[in-house]
């Protein structure tokens, strides 16, 4: 359960089960969705502005036009000054005035130079404002504003005077000014983006810490999250430890009341095996066939398989169990110290070869022990030569160990019977035959796997695959 957890909680990836993924995907799409909604805001606020002001220009010319006219000595009507804008005398700049007398054009500006102004045929009241959009020359579009002016000389015939303006103009502010608002929109997006990925990475940090402290649990550096973290995932925190010491001491309380069922019946094995040796003296039986020798015999096979079933108890209560790592080069170094003094009446030259970051995923004494058998059973066999190594496995997360020797080795179609049960090399040699059993087990519950194969050394090697303890990704 915790492993999986823990593995939940390792994996952060940039896909839509991510939450970085999550809170940028909603963060862009969010900052997208309002500048969007902004820029058509400030886009129509613009153009209404523009409009606007495009309708008070065309009425303050048409107020200045008005202001102008008068009627000359030959009693035609004439400017009194020229408007101020220079865009009238410009031909086709795309501002005129017309002034018309009932039924024909008087008056224009020079910009209209040989047009007309096709004004509808329509009554102008006096004083009235009208407004229509006509086509103008090289093929504008006009708006045009006017009105109906009076004069005190000719009250009873009114002046037709009109301003007209390229509605192209309005046009071109209005593209100008959008793919200015586009791209400074677009800018400050791409900012806000890039300011909400600083926050996301700031903010998801102390889920990066915890990671790493998992990886620290996990490779066996700590027992327990020691990182302070914010108050909002402190309280995972507290149950993540909480849940860790909960299981140590679960696992450890199993451990404690399976040590004391084996030292009782070891204990009371011990004793039945003195009373056992004893029951031969008294009778003077002597022999094979002595009852007591084989009392002593059936409790040795007794106490191995108490000690085999007790490292297979604590090599399932300690799988998986996060924190665990046993040093693989300093137990073989300290086997091999030991294997030498054992055997020193026999000179045997035992070489030790692991890597200092080899570490197995679990118990120490697990580890000893699948090595001891080992080990143990090379010596037993090889003649001059015994070598120890460690490597890595292909498959990431994995060590591979190996035990050589020089001895006579062992024919392929015995050697997965020996990793039976009671199946021993040599009958004439003492024991059980639950070694390379218990070995075999043990690699088995921590996932891994014992094979015995051909040893570069001429003799048999045994192979052991097991849990690497390593430092998270």
């Amino acid at each position: 359960m915790i492993g999986r957890m823990i593995g939940r909680l390792r994996r952060v990836r940039w896909w839509p089960d991510s939450l970085r993924f999550r809170l940028l995907a909603g963060a862009a799409v969010w900052i997208t969705l309002a500048l969007t909604i902004a820029g058509f805001v400030l886009s129509g606020l613009f153009q209404d502005r523009i409009h606007q002001r495009f309708q008070d220009e065309m009425l303050n010319h048409l107020e200045q036009l008005a202001a102008s006219l008068e009627l000359n000595d030959q009693g035609q009507p004439a400017l009194r000054q020229p408007l101020s804008d220079p865009r009238f005398r410009r031909p086709l700049s795309g501002l005129y005035w017309q002034i018309g007398g009932p039924g024909e054009t008087i008056l224009s500006s020079r910009s209209l130079w040989d047009s007309v102004l096709a004004l509808p045929a329509d009554a102008v009241e006096p004083s009235a404002l009208h407004r229509h959009i006509v086509s103008g020359p090289a093929g504008q579009t006009l708006s045009v504003m006017e009105r109906s002016v009076a004069l005190p000389e000719r009250p009873d015939a009114p002046f037709r005077i009109a301003i007209a303006a390229d509605r192209a103009e309005m046009g071109r502010v209005m593209d100008s000014f959008n793919r200015t608002l586009t791209l400074s929109l677009g800018v400050l997006a791409l900012a806000l983006i890039a300011a909400a990925v600083i926050q996301v990475q700031i903010g998801l940090r102390p889920l990066s810490r915890l990671r790493s402290g998992l990886n620290a649990v996990r490779a066996g550096r700590q027992k327990r999250f020691t990182e302070a973290m914010p108050s909002e995932i402190m309280p995972l925190v507290d149950d993540l430890n909480a849940l860790l010491a909960h299981a140590e001491d679960s696992v450890g309380r199993g451990r404690l009341q399976a040590g004391n069922l084996a030292h009782a019946l070891k204990t009371n094995l011990a004793m039945l095996a003195n009373e056992a040796r004893l029951l031969d003296s008294q009778n003077g039986q002597d022999g094979p066939g002595r009852i007591g020798a084989a009392m002593v015999e059936r409790v040795a096979v007794m106490r191995r398989h108490i000690d085999h079933h007790m490292a297979r108890a604590r090599a399932a209560a300690s799988r998986g169990i996060p924190g665990l790592s046993a040093p693989v080069a300093d137990r073989v170094a300290a086997l091999a110290r030991v294997m030498r003094k054992l055997h020193a009446d026999r000179a045997l030259d035992i070489v030790a070869d692991s890597a200092a970051d080899h570490s197995f995923a679990g118990e120490r004494e697990d580890l000893d022990e699948m090595l001891g058998n080992l080990v143990d059973n090379a010596c037993a066999w090889a003649r001059r030569r015994v070598a120890i190594a460690s490597r890595l496995d292909d498959a990431p997360g994995w060590l591979i160990l190996t035990v050589d020797d020089d001895g006579p080795g062992l024919p392929a179609d015995r050697r997965e019977a020996v990793l039976m049960p009671g199946v021993r090399l040599d009958e004439s040699v003492p024991g059980t035959g639950l070694g390379l059993t218990v070995v075999h087990d043990l690699a088995r519950l921590y996932g891994g796997d014992l094979t015995l194969e051909d040893s570069p050394l001429g003799g048999l090697r045994a192979r052991l695959r097991l849990p690497m303890a390593r430092d998270g990704e």
